[in-house]
């Protein structure tokens, strides 16, 4: 009999790949944060001696989700300015904020505070794009959980950095070198948007991204008065203008994506783009649907993102999932445009994809990272099961999970955080909302 250190037997298995597959009383097999072997639930007792052994009963095990686009930090800013549209809510309630609190300490709790809601809701791996991007790798290993932090680039002076060769500079110095060997942490570039740097600037990111050989991620797309803006300003959309910069390649992850010609579809698909598709933000700042079943057809690769809480207002995939997948069926006027299977893979092996981590994460296969997400399924909403893949995508909600591992760590036991102090997290965030306020009822005056 042969040793292992954790023993996961749960009522079904969707390991996302190979796809359609739900395997029934099957245990995963962990060893050194690993997925070691998958197996029947008899075989794999006669065959392991676990160090500890987990029985879900009712419950269904899937590869752990994956949120392709966030902002951590902003989650201290959640409902501060609601009912806007992009422009109005960026220049009117977001940015006068950041400008006066963005930090380390409030990056630092911030952060917490999204990977402790994003634990809760089955995340194991988030790609954040935001200020102080030392701050976000730390407390993500600090508290065990998988990471693309981005480095933003923007020409305007900020706490962090005075311009954007400081911007450049302090990411590959204090965020790629500092973490290019760390099991959890991965890098890259984030420009916020195409209006956000000059072609010098950008011409300077891509060579730096290009020596690092490290992705960039940026808003692309995201409105109509996006794309006006830049047609009016440059003669040039915006993918167009990208395009001729050189950064329209397979290291490009364009967020939101949601205003595309068919010529912009086709140029994606030849050059290996991935999207990261933001729904619920997309209809919140009433951005738009983005033709996800257009674009899978084409053969994009697609992985799904919260945004940040502060336009959505939740970090939950699960709940991404199900309304991608009730989105691309009603703007396509077909119930079939995206099966619950497929919802599923874009919220798991999707990300992992779309973020270049599709090797160690994204579905549970042997060799792969041990990023698991149990889902209690034996709630009145869930019942009766006739189709476990249906149930999980169409009925079951983020507080249906019971148990997360990051890398083979338990980091949600039986619905309750195993190494995060909740308490001590509710503490710190009234806290802020009555720095905020407070600051804000001021400047109202």
């Amino acid at each position: 009999m042969q040793h292992c250190d954790t023993l996961i037997a749960p009522r079904w298995c969707i390991p996302v790949e190979p796809s359609g597959v739900v395997l029934s009383e099957h245990a995963v097999i962990v060893s050194d944060g690993k997925i070691v072997d998958i197996l029947p639930l008899e075989r794999a007792r006669q065959n392991y001696q676990p160090s500890v052994q987990i029985r879900r009963q009712d419950h269904v095990l899937v590869p752990g989700l994956i949120n392709a686009h966030t902002h951590a930090a902003m989650t201290l800013l959640r409902g501060l300015a609601d009912d806007m549209a992009l422009e109005e809510w960026l220049r009117k309630g977001i940015w006068p904020t950041e400008k006066r609190w963005v930090s380390a300490e409030m990056v630092r709790d911030g952060t917490e505070l999204a990977i402790a809601e994003m634990i809760c809701a089955g995340i194991t791996c988030f790609s954040d794009q935001y200020f102080y991007p030392e701050i976000v790798a730390a407390t993500a290993v600090d508290l065990n959980m998988r990471a693309t932090v981005g480095t933003p680039v923007v020409e305007f002076p900020t706490s962090w950095a005075q311009s954007a060769e400081e911007y450049l500079r302090k990411g590959a110095d204090l965020v790629h070198d500092a973490y290019v060997e760390h099991p959890l942490i991965s890098t890259c570039y984030a420009p916020h948007s195409l209006s956000a740097l000059s072609n010098e600037s950008f011409t300077a990111l891509r060579v730096v991204a290009d020596q690092l050989d490290v992705p960039v991620q940026m808003h692309l797309h995201e409105t109509e008065a996006e794309i006006r803006a830049s047609v009016e300003a440059t003669g040039k959309r915006p993918i167009e203008r990208l395009e001729e910069l050189g950064l329209v390649n397979a290291s490009l992850l364009a967020v939101h994506a949601v205003h595309m010609t068919d010529s912009e579809v086709a140029r994606f698909v030849e050059s290996g783009v991935n999207i990261a598709h933001c729904p619920r933000s997309n209809l919140k700042l009433a951005s738009g649907i983005a033709p996800i079943r257009r674009y899978r057809n084409a053969g994009i690769g697609i992985g799904l993102g919260t945004d940040g809480a502060a336009s959505n207002n939740v970090l939950d995939i699960l709940a991404e999932i199900r309304l991608a997948a009730l989105l691309a069926k009603t703007s396509s006027d077909d119930a079939a445009a995206l099966s619950a299977a497929e919802a599923l893979h874009l919220g798991t092996l999707g990300g992992a994809t779309a973020l270049g981590l599709a090797h160690a994460t994204g579905s549970i296969e042997i060799g792969k990272w041990a990023d698991l997400t149990c889902v209690d399924l034996s709630d009145l909403n869930s019942q009766p099961i006739y189709d476990v893949t249906s149930q999980l995508v169409y009925a079951a909600h983020a507080n249906q999970v019971s148990d997360v591992w990051v890398a083979g760590k338990h980091q949600l036991d039986n619905g309750s955080l195993a190494h995060i102090n909740k308490d001590k997290l509710l503490e710190r965030s009234k806290e802020w909302r009555d720095r905020i306020v407070t600051t804000a009822d001021q400047s109202d005056r």
